[in-house]
């Protein structure tokens, strides 16, 4: 018998885990969503999603890996059923169609790296640099250079993830801590503060706020993805494991909140007059066109600039990691050996990213469609533990081991909240998706309605037609053990 691969300690697990949580999302994203939706207000439904939707589901992919000892379509398999297996493919289908373009996204980060060491974004002029970067072939090859590092890592297993998260992780964690002190510090930045920590209670009425809260949370911590799952199927056999949720869910959101300060505080004291126009750049154009334009306007702006990207450089490389183990990991739950499966899942890595590293188009049609299907994986998950019985997954895998107590209230959110809160972001998106497009049937456009059905419709029907084959594969066919079929 091979010896089971596992962390060496809580804190291994811990920090690959907000490896795997803290992502570009945290950087890029979130500054720009709490500066759309009113900075305080925003924060205050952002923590309630937090207990209502990320925790929670951490909680719950934990016990799930912790109990099957596979990953996604093995773990689906053995808790909800053989029948169920499908639902664990399009976990992992999803991060796996992530993975492709966010190699991509990984590539971007390290070229800008090696621009601002170089010295060729000192004059901040970051969309002539943007412009004559993204889609090109000069994309292709940063992309094969971010996916062969993150294979380098998983080529060596779970000891090669817990080493490399060990010294990433405090590293990132220093490196956002610093850049917000320095934000703070500015002339100006107290506007930014005040912006970010004073809520307008009265603009908690508007549901879109709340939804965006949610979108957040859905999107930033890795809840529901399956990438816990992964990583719990090497936890110690006694770990507490809500315990460990907390803190993933507290660090994830206080790396974002840093990130927050960060973001706005600078943009407050280096140019608050175009504080929409750089919030309503999108994730890109505030990361990689105007941030390089406020640190050029700050003194000693080259040298912060440098950790800004090596930052988001520490931050993608990891949570790239986190994607590439989960496929591997179910390739070897199917029979392969570790090395083969990463080589298999290299060589699809650099094929299926190609597409995404010479169309931006491409990749944001890819970004929207797959971001959209994470939250029918967060449904998938409740429903596999309402089969296998969310109260026996507390009593027998959640509280094994646990000096931190989880009562009934995980029990009802799991088994009528997150359900409820994954149909109502799913509906929502594709409602709001309506009034992007007049054409928004149409499969071939880039962010609507219709490329979303027609993806979802191929996959879906995919994954239920090769359900036996999967089960087989996992090596559940007959009746299983988590649940009567």
């Amino acid at each position: 018998m091979p010896v089971r691969e596992e962390f060496s300690s809580r804190w291994g697990l811990v920090l690959a885990t907000l490896g795997m949580a803290v992502g570009t999302g945290n950087i890029w994203r979130f500054p720009r969503i709490v500066a759309s939706n009113g900075g305080g207000s925003f924060l205050v439904a952002w923590v309630v999603f937090l207990f209502l939707w990320s925790v929670p589901l951490i909680i719950l992919e934990f016990a799930v890996g912790k109990r099957a000892r596979k990953g996604t379509v093995g773990a689906f398999a053995e808790i909800a059923g053989p029948r169920r297996a499908w639902m664990g493919g399009w976990v992992a289908l999803c991060a796996t169609a992530i993975m492709f373009y966010y190699s991509v996204v990984a590539g971007w980060c390290l070229r800008y790296l090696f621009a601002s060491v170089r010295g060729e974004l000192a004059g901040g002029d970051g969309a002539t640099f943007w412009n004559s970067y993204a889609g090109t072939p000069a994309a292709l090859v940063t992309h094969v250079l971010a996916l062969m590092m993150a294979v380098a890592v998983v080529w060596f297993g779970v000891r090669g993830i817990e080493r490399v998260a060990k010294v990433l992780i405090p590293l990132l964690g220093l490196l956002v801590v610093a850049l917000a002190l320095r934000a703070v510090t500015l002339p100006g930045a107290a506007a930014g503060l005040e912006f970010l920590f004073k809520p307008d209670w009265s603009a908690l009425g508007d549901a879109r706020i709340w939804l965006e809260a949610l979108t957040q949370n859905a999107w930033d911590t890795g809840a529901g993805w399956g990438l816990i799952l992964t990583y719990a199927v090497y936890m110690r056999t006694r770990e507490d494991v809500p315990l460990n949720a907390f803190l993933i869910g507290f660090g994830n959101n206080s790396m974002s909140l840093l990130a927050g300060i960060m973001v706005i505080c600078t943009i407050f004291a280096i140019n608050p007059a175009a504080q929409s126009e750089i919030v309503g750049a999108g994730n890109e154009g505030l990361t990689f066109v105007w941030m390089p334009q406020l640190f050029a306007q700050m003194p000693a702006g080259g040298f912060f600039m440098v950790f800004f990207f090596l930052a988001l450089s520490f931050a993608a490389l990891t949570s790239l990691i986190s994607m590439i183990e989960l496929i591997t990991r179910v390739l070897i739950d199917a029979g392969l050996s570790r090395r083969r499966a990463v080589v298999w899942v290299a060589a699809a890595g650099f094929v299926f990213g190609v597409p995404s590293a010479l169309s931006l188009d491409f990749l944001h049609n890819q970004d929207w469609v797959w971001g959209v299907g994470l939250m029918l994986s967060g449904f998938f998950f409740a429903l596999a533990a309402r089969r296998f019985g969310v109260e026996r997954l507390r009593q027998e895998v959640v509280l094994e081991g646990a000096d931190f107590e989880v009562g009934r209230w995980w029990t009802f959110l799991v088994s009528v909240v997150v359900p409820i809160e994954a149909l109502v972001l799913l509906g929502w998106w594709l409602w709001e998706a309506r009034g992007w497009d007049p054409e928004w049937l149409d499969p071939f456009q880039s962010a609507n309605v219709g490329t979303v059905l027609v993806q979802f419709a191929i996959a879906l029907t995919a994954l239920v037609l090769a359900n036996r084959w999967l089960a087989s594969r996992s090596g559940r066919v007959g009746k299983s053990k988590g649940a009567s079929i």
